[in-house]
Parts: structure tokens; sequence; C-alpha cells
């Protein structure tokens, strides 16, 4: 009887060991990073449903109770979802990591789209301060390069959690790494005949990927995620299109598409549409990829003659 009890608390204690790490992502994109990393041990679960805003986004109970049970919670920054840092303050003892705050990742000034020289929008040595101490722009999963960065962070987290499985975090990251890498230099070839292409963009969410890529946004209807376009603005981007400047306005989906269409009406400037964070793509391993792909596609699509 004793022999019995004593191998079922063992048996208990060794399960509880080998439990994986309870893992919360904020959006879409960073869900998918930490699934890669993840895959054959768990799931993260993923915070925002989506096309929900995540600037201004009001939790619900069940999301407040997978915050207060998780291990780790994986998130942008508090640039991306301040809510979420306060959030976090009353969640008892999960670990947190802000992607914003990595060492190494390459961070920009908001609302940049104006400046024409890419050059001198970031540090040469991918420092993770912005220049000036200028408003940091949170969308940096466009940048694979930041992705990739990121893929190691969560693998390291994930090990100091959960070591017996730590070969398996490094393993995938580093085969998620690989993709990326190869998945990048195609979309190098893919848009490098367009980086002369001008284009307008709906708001200031997309320099990451177009200075990556070295494309030639030349502005924005929207000054920042908060404000409507002024008048001011809508007449600068009216004025470059009514210039032949500009090949592609894009619209954004889940926003005022209309605003876009009627910039481009009765003009040779084409209508694309874009997608930042995924909010049309299924959450899960294979988003982060499809984001990518699906935003190069939609800028060949739109600036290609």
């Amino acid at each position: 009887m004793y022999r019995a009890l004593f191998l079922a608390v063992l048996l208990g204690a060794t399960a509880a060991r080998a439990e994986a790490p309870r893992v919360v992502a904020d959006i879409a994109p960073v869900h998918s990073l930490a699934a890669q990393v993840m895959d054959g041990v768990a799931t993260p679960t993923l915070l925002l449903p989506q096309g929900a805003d995540p600037h201004s986004f009001q939790m619900r109970p069940s999301q407040v109770r997978h915050l207060s049970g998780a291990d780790l919670v994986i998130w942008v920054g508090r640039d991306m979802t301040p809510w979420l840092e306060r959030a976090l303050t009353g969640t008892g003892d999960a670990a947190s990591l802000s992607l914003l705050t990595v060492k190494g990742t390459h961070l920009r000034k908001g609302d940049q789209s104006h400046d024409h020289d890419h050059g001198d929008d970031h540090n040469d040595d991918h420092d993770s301060t912005p220049q000036d101490g200028a408003r940091v722009d949170p969308h940096a999963w466009l940048s694979p390069e930041n992705a990739a960065i990121w893929l190691l962070a969560i693998a390291d987290e994930l090990a100091a959690l959960d070591p017996e499985n730590a070969q398996t975090y490094q393993k995938n990251a580093a085969q998620a790494r690989a993709n990326l890498i190869q998945m990048d230099h195609e979309i190098q070839q893919i848009l490098a005949p367009l980086r002369t292409v001008g284009f307008v963009l709906y708001h200031d969410a997309y320099g990451y990927f177009t200075e990556h890529y070295q494309l030639n946004a030349l502005g924005t209807v929207r000054e920042s995620d908060a404000a409507p376009p002024s008048a001011a603005r809508l007449r600068q981007i009216t004025d470059l299109i009514a210039a032949g400047k500009v090949a592609c306005a894009f619209a954004e989906v889940f926003q005022d598409e209309q605003v876009m269409a009627t910039l481009v009406e009765g003009t040779p400037a084409k209508l694309g549409l874009l997608d930042p964070s995924g909010a049309t793509l299924p959450p899960g391993v294979d988003h982060y990829d499809a984001l990518l792909r699906g935003q190069s596609k939609a800028f060949l699509d739109c600036l290609s003659p």
C-alpha cells in the first residue's frame, strides 16, 4: 500500500514537472512566433481575437483569466497595448516578455512615411532605442529581422521556464529562423523591381516592412493611430496623386476603405488593400509566414505596371 502511494506521488510530481508553461500571446503575429517555438510541446493562447483593435482593447473576464493563469505573457509592448501593461501588474507571478525591449530589436520612430531617405530612419547597429527620443512605431513584427531575433528570445525565455523541453524550443527556433531567412530572400527578389514605385498608405503601420524591402512610401493619410485624417494631410496626398507620383493607394482591412477609394477615383492610381496584423488570416504556426507573404503579394499586385 505504501509502495503504491509512493509511486503515485512520484508519478504526480513527474507529471507536474513535465507540464509545459502556459503561454499567452497578445496578437496573432506574436502568437504565431510563439507557436512555432512551442511546436510539439504545447500551444500558446491568443489573447486578442482577430480583427480587434490592439490599441484600445477591452478584455473580457475569460481573457483576464487567461492572463491570471499564464506562466508567460509574450506581447509587443506598451507602445502597442498600454492597457495590457496595466493588466499585467495584477496577474500575479506570470513572467512577461515585451518584444520591443528585446536586445537587438530595430525600432523606428512613428509616422516617418513622409521621409523618403530610408537610410536616415534607423540605426545601422539596430539599437533598440529610436533616435531623438521620438514615439516608437510599435508595428515592429513587420520586420523579418526583428522576428528572427524574437524567435530566439522566446526560445530562451521558454527554456528557462521549462528546462525539460529546452532542446525542443531551441531546435524549433533555429528551424523557424532558417525558414524565415529563406522567405525573406524570396520576398526581396519579388519586390526589388518595385523599389522606385511610389505609393501612399492609410496609416503609418508599415514602416518596418517598407524600409526593410526599400519600398517608396510617399505618405500616409492618418498621421497617428488615434487621429482622423487632417484636411492638410488629405490635400498633401491628393497633390501627390494629381502629380502622377502615386501608383497605388493602400487601404487597410477593417478601416475606412472608402477614404482611399475616393482619393484615387478618376486617377491612374490603383487601390490596394493591406492587413498589417493578419486580421483576416487564421492564427497558428503558419500565420506569420502567411502575413509576410500576403503583404508582399499586395504590394506586388498594386505596384506592378
